[in-house]
């Protein structure tokens, strides 16, 4: 019996076109839906090798897959507004994340990179 192994494309952009500079927190390139192509926001260029996304309506529409981790949007936001609001009783700036993103002890650092 032969197995195969399932290979997802990488949702994100291929060349340099699009990436937004973020400062200390380098160049964030656009991400899209692997079915439809839909606007996935941006992921951090650096340390990412490879990134998988479903827009929620594809995901609604053909399920989970799979052996893979599955984390709505909308979820995954929850998540971090709560982090945020509960360890510093507020939301931070995007300057404020860009210092806690170079912490990785910090546990809003650890869910921001458990998404990509």
């Amino acid at each position: 019996m032969r197995q195969s192994v399932n290979i997802l494309p990488d949702s994100r952009a291929r060349g340099h076109g699009g990436g937004v500079s973020m400062g200390i927190a380098g160049t964030w390139i656009p991400v899209f839906c692997a079915n439809c192509g839909a606007d996935g926001g941006h992921c951090p260029e650096e340390n990412m090798s490879f990134l998988f996304y479903l827009c929620n309506k594809c995901a609604e529409t053909y399920g989970t897959i799979a052996n893979t981790m599955f984390m709505p949007d909308e979820v995954f936001w929850k998540l971090l507004t709560a982090e945020q609001l509960e360890q510093y009783g507020r939301y931070l700036t995007i300057h404020e994340l860009e210092q806690v993103i170079e912490d990785e002890k910090n546990s809003l650092t650890k869910l921001i990179r458990s998404k990509h």
